[in-house]
C-alpha cells in the first residue's frame, strides 16, 4: 500500500510539473502577432519576376533559332564526315549555351526569391509581426499583408 501511495504521489507531482511547464512554454503564444501572405500573388505582381520571364522567353527563342540554323546547316552537308563533325560541334555549342542559360536563370531566380523574402520580412517587421506564414497553409486567422508586400516588391 505504501508503494502505491508513493507511486500516486510521484505521478501527481509529474502531472503538476508537466502542466506548469506547458503553461509556461505556451504563455507567450497569446502575444504572438501572426501575418499571412499570398506568396503567389506577390510573385505574380513582381516586376523583377516578369522581366526574368521575358528574358527567359527571349533566350529560349534564341536557342530555337540556333537549333533551326544548325539543322539546316547539317542537312545541307552531304559529306558524312563533315556532317558528323558539324553535329558534334553544334551539339557542344547547344549544351554550352543551355548550361550558361540555366546557370544565369538560377542565379537571377535565387536573387529575386531573396528580394521577395526580404520584402516580406521588412513589411512584417515594420508592422511588428512575429511570424509570417504562407496564406495557402492557413485555414483561419492571421493579418493578411499581401497587398503591402506587393506594393513593396514592385
Amino acid at each position: 500500500m505504501n508503494n502505491k501511495m508513493k507511486l500516486l504521489t510521484a505521478v501527481a507531482a509529474t502531472f503538476v510539473l508537466g502542466f506548469t511547464v506547458n503553461n509556461f512554454a505556451m504563455s507567450d503564444v497569446a502575444n504572438t502577432r501572426i501575418a499571412v501572405v499570398d506568396v503567389q500573388q506577390v510573385v505574380d505582381a513582381s516586376s523583377k519576376v516578369q522581366a526574368l520571364k521575358k528574358e527567359q522567353q527571349a533566350k529560349a527563342k534564341e536557342l530555337t533559332t540556333f537549333i533551326e540554323k544548325a539543322r539546316k546547316d547539317v542537312a545541307g552537308t552531304t559529306d558524312v564526315k563533315k556532317k558528323k563533325t558539324l553535329e558534334e560541334k553544334y551539339t557542344k555549342e547547344l549544351n554550352t549555351k543551355r548550361m550558361a542559360m540555366e546557370k544565369d536563370y538560377a542565379q537571377k531566380l535565387a536573387a529575386t526569391d531573396k528580394a521577395i523574402s526580404d520584402q516580406i520580412a521588412n513589411v512584417a517587421r515594420a508592422n511588428n509581426y512575429d511570424m509570417v506564414i504562407s496564406k495557402g497553409i492557413v485555414l483561419y486567422g492571421g493579418a493578411d499583408i499581401t497587398e503591402a508586400v506587393k506594393s513593396a516588391v514592385k
